[in-house]
């Protein structure tokens, strides 16, 4: 059974919709041991709270320093024997030492179809505007693997969506979300927890059932 550790920053749509997908028989072979935000008041920790997941508030503020604050973070992941961290809406850097120690064991997802709208600055509404602004036809959401760069790990999962002529930013954020992410992150997980995902030369495969 894959023990899984969910990384939040806010409300946790994200990890409303793998709750969901777990609780519906869409996620097999895996099992929530801990949500963790960096706030102490993201909505996220109460609707673990609510389906009975352990949660943790992680805070930078709460250490002397990012050295003790990123320590802190791998020890709780470890005290859970933690099998697959998965970042929804996690808006901290994650330290060298957590990627390494969890190397092709972190997933991410970002709302464009990467390498499109992605890398440094692009995170939540500006992602969208930016989409919006350079008049791109078709957007979409990206689950990868995370690596030592900015959204630069190995790609696991992609899904178009299409913009519409009126969009806003807000709209289309929504869209995104219901048509892509909280689509793919349930089936990634799914992937992952049955031994399906391979990553060769910075490349994923997926093998049939």
């Amino acid at each position: 059974m894959l023990r899984l550790a969910v990384l939040v920053s806010g409300g946790g749509t994200n990890l409303q919709a793998l709750i969901d997908a777990s609780e519906q028989g869409g996620i097999k072979n895996a099992q929530f041991a801990v949500v963790i935000s960096n706030k102490k008041d993201a909505y996220a920790l109460e609707r673990a709270a609510r389906h009975g997941i352990k949660s943790l508030c992680i805070s930078p503020k709460d250490f002397k320093n990012r050295e003790a604050f990123h320590q802190a973070l791998v020890d709780a992941l470890d005290a859970e024997r933690i099998d697959l961290v998965v970042l929804a809406g996690y808006l901290v850097i994650l330290p060298k030492i957590l990627i390494q120690k969890y190397r092709d064991r972190i997933i991410n997802i970002h709302p464009s179809l990467i390498p499109s709208f992605c890398g440094a600055g692009y995170y939540g509404l500006k992602v969208h505007e930016s989409v919006l602004a350079r008049g791109v036809k078709v957007t979409g959401a990206t689950v990868h693997f995370v690596d030592e760069g900015t959204d630069t790990g190995p790609i696991l999962l992609q899904k178009a969506v299409d913009v519409k002529p009126d969009d806003t930013p807000e709209i289309l954020q929504r869209r995104v979300m219901e048509e892509a992410e909280w689509k793919l992150l349930p089936q990634a997980v799914d992937l992952i927890a049955n031994g399906r995902v391979t990553i060769t030369d910075g490349k994923v495969s997926i093998s049939e059932i």
